[in-house]
């Protein structure tokens, strides 16, 4: 280990084989630092907070602190804070622990970047090689699939979900559901097309493209109420496509709603739960998005 002399580091954190503490950071009692992981200057670890190996924090980033919600006591601590191996978290860059009223943990997977300034709420779930632009936000409760890319300056609402190698475009806010493998942008955000090139840079294959091309276009740009959609889409012979699959479980599972598709109306989870009657007509203009999808 490399713990420079102005560090302070409490006696009971635990440290692995080659981390390195660099100048005025501080690691709390309960932290645990994986092996080769290391902290730049200034960099702040607090909390009961884990990080994996080979992780960067960058200085004056600050993990685990106190989580920001107004049903905690003064001075009640947060709850745990696990972040997976080989993440990169760069310059004033703040992650909190989780809640008791929210599970009690905050879990963030592996391999992701996290650019300077942004923010992980309490009690949220990040997956696996996922990026935070600069700037970026996702509050509380929220949960940002493996591959998902969040713009500059995007903020995510409390309890929304971004889709598995969704794209959400720069200064988009998002209060409702953005689908797997969509591109959503705007305030507040809407569903623009297919993330065609995160699909193609995932080496995802020509059929499996069509099939989530077909699947956005029956499921978001046609009439009838959503629970009818997913009716249709599950009838059609691309259905067993596993990606097909995974965007009919997440619109199915939606709480919030799904952001509504760029010229047409938004598909709130009343139409599942409740089997709503209203329709939409193909007006011409989801008929022309349609086509750009």
């Amino acid at each position: 280990m490399d713990i420079h002399p102005t560090a302070v580091v409490a006696p009971t954190a635990q440290l692995g084989d080659g981390v390195v503490v660099g100048p005025y950071c501080l690691v709390g009692p309960l932290a645990r630092l994986g092996a080769r992981t290391r902290l730049h200057g200034h960099a702040i670890v607090e909390g009961d907070t884990w990080l994996g190996a080979d992780c960067e924090v960058f200085p004056f980033a600050v993990l685990g602190t106190t989580p920001q919600d107004k049903k905690l006591q003064q001075g009640e601590a947060g709850g745990r804070l696990r972040i997976g191996a080989h993440n990169r978290i760069r310059e004033h860059a703040t992650i909190h622990g989780g809640t008791s009223f929210g599970g009690g943990q905050t879990t963030i997977g592996d391999h992701n970047m996290l650019l300077v300034g942004c923010h992980i709420g309490h009690d949220a779930t990040v997956g696996s090689h996922v990026i935070f632009t600069n700037g970026a936000m996702a509050a509380g409760h929220t949960h940002i699939g493996d591959r998902a890319i969040l713009g500059a300056m995007v903020g995510i609402h409390q309890f929304a979900r971004i889709g598995e190698l969704a794209m959400v475009g720069a200064g988009a806010m998002v209060s409702h559901d953005a689908p797997p493998f969509s591109m959503v942008q705007g305030d507040r955000a809407r569903l623009v097309g297919v993330n065609l090139v995160g699909l193609h840079r995932n080496q995802y294959n020509t059929v499996q493209k069509k099939c989530i091309k077909r699947t956005f276009r029956l499921l978001f740009w046609r009439s009838g109420t959503l629970q009818q959609r997913l009716e249709a889409v599950r009838n059609e012979s691309f259905a067993s496509e596993p990606a097909c699959q995974k965007i009919l479980d997440f619109v199915a599972g939606s709480q919030r709603g799904v952001c509504s598709p760029r010229g047409g109306r938004r598909y709130d989870s009343s139409d599942i739960r409740e089997g709503g009657t209203r329709q939409s007509p193909d007006r011409q203009t989801g008929e022309e998005h349609a086509a750009d999808v």
